[in-house]
C-alpha cells in the first residue's frame, strides 16, 4: 500500500489551543491562541520533528500528542482512532501506545527513587506483572539503553547528563510504546553526548520499529534524524516537507530566516568521532 493509504500512527487535523488569560483590574480577561489550526501525520517507524523559535508552539503541540493536554479544538487520532481526553481519560492500553521524554531528565526523574523503581513504576501502575518480571524487564531495559544491571540500585544523582536522559529513554520505553514524543530530548546534553544519545535513539526506533515525533529548535540534529520536517512559527505550520525537501529548498520566509538565523553543528562528524574512539578502545589490550 502507498503511505496516504496506510493508518498513520498518530495524526493531526486542524489542532488548536487557546489559554485563557485572566483578567486584572486594568484589564479584562482574554484568550491566546498558541495552536491555529495544525495538520500532520507520522507513518509507523518514521520520524517527524517540529521546529521553532521559543514561544512558537511546538512544546504545545507535543503535549498534545503525548495526551498530557487536551486541544481546544480539533482532532487527535491514534492508530487511526480518535482521541479525546477532554471527555474521558485514556484507557491504560492507550497510555502504554504513547510516551514522552522530557527535555531535561534529572527534572524528570524522582530524586529519591532508585533506578530499577523508576522504571518497573510504569509496569506497577499499569500491568499486572509480578516483581520477579518487573526487576526482570527493567535491567534487560537498562542494558538496551547502553547501561548496566548494577545500575538498578543507584539513584538518579550518581549518573551524569546523558546517562540520566537513557534512564528516561528506558522508562519511555517500559510499555512498549509505539510513539515516543521527545521534546528537546539533547539540548541540555554536550555535543558528543548528543551524538551517542541520538545514535541510541536511531538504534531503538530500528530495533522497536518505534514512531518518533521529535521537538528541537538544532537544525543539525533535526537534519540527522528526521523523516518528515514541520516548521512552526507563532503557533501555525508555515512549512511541512521531507527533510530533504524542507532543507534543499526552505521556501517560507520564516523558514529561510530560522535557517540562516541557526548555527550548524556537524551532527554526523560528531557521530562518526565518537565511533572512532569506540572502536579504538575495543582495539586496545585489556
Amino acid at each position: 500500500m502507498s503511505g496516504a493509504d496506510t493508518v498513520p500512527v498518530v495524526e493531526g487535523r486542524a489542532i488548536v489551543q487557546d489559554y485563557h488569560v485572566p483578567g486584572s483590574f486594568f484589564a479584562r480577561s482574554s484568550s491566546v491562541r498558541a495552536l491555529k489550526g495544525i495538520d500532520f501525520r507520522v507513518e509507523k517507524g518514521k520520524t517527524l520533528a517540529i521546529v521553532g523559535e521559543s514561544g512558537s508552539g511546538k512544546s504545545t503541540l507535543a503535549r498534545i500528542i503525548a495526551l498530557i493536554d487536551a486541544p481546544t479544538g480539533g482532532d487527535l487520532l491514534i492508530d487511526g482512532q480518535a482521541v479525546d481526553i477532554r471527555r474521558r481519560r485514556p484507557v491504560p492500553a492507550l497510555r502504554s501506545k504513547v510516551q514522552m521524554v522530557f527535555q531535561n531528565p534529572y527534572g524528570s526523574l524522582n530524586p529519591r527513587q532508585k533506578v530499577g523503581d523508576v522504571l518497573m513504576e510504569p509496569l506497577v501502575i499499569n500491568t499486572d506483572v509480578p516483581a520477579a518480571e518487573r526487576r526482570e524487564r527493567a535491567e534487560a531495559m537498562l542494558s538496551k539503553v547502553g547501561l548496566q544491571p548494577e545500575h538498578f540500585n543507584r539513584y538518579p544523582h550518581m549518573f551524569s547528563g546523558g546517562q540520566r536522559q537513557r534512564i528516561a529513554i528506558a522508562r519511555a520505553l517500559m510499555l512498549n510504546p509505539s510513539l515516543l514524543v521527545l521534546d528537546e530530548p539533547v539540548s541540555a546534553l554536550d555535543l558528543s553526548v548528543q551524538a551517542q544519545v541520538l545514535n541510541l535513539l536511531a538504534d531503538l526506533q530500528d530495533e522497536f520499529e518505534l514512531t518518533y515525533v521529535f521537538v528541537s529548535h538544532d537544525l543539525s540534529v533535526v537534519r540527522y534524524i528526521a523523516d518528515e520536517v514541520m516548521v512552526i512559527s507563532k503557533g501555525e505550520a508555515v512549512e511541512q516537507g521531507t527533510r530533504e525537501e524542507v532543507f534543499a529548498n526552505p521556501r517560507h520566509p520564516y523558514t529561510q530566516s530560522l535557517f540562516a538565523a541557526t548555527p550548524v553543528t556537524d551532527v554526523e562528524a560528531i557521530r562518526a568521532r565518537v565511533e572512532r574512539r569506540r572502536a579504538a578502545r575495543a582495539l586496545q589490550p585489556a
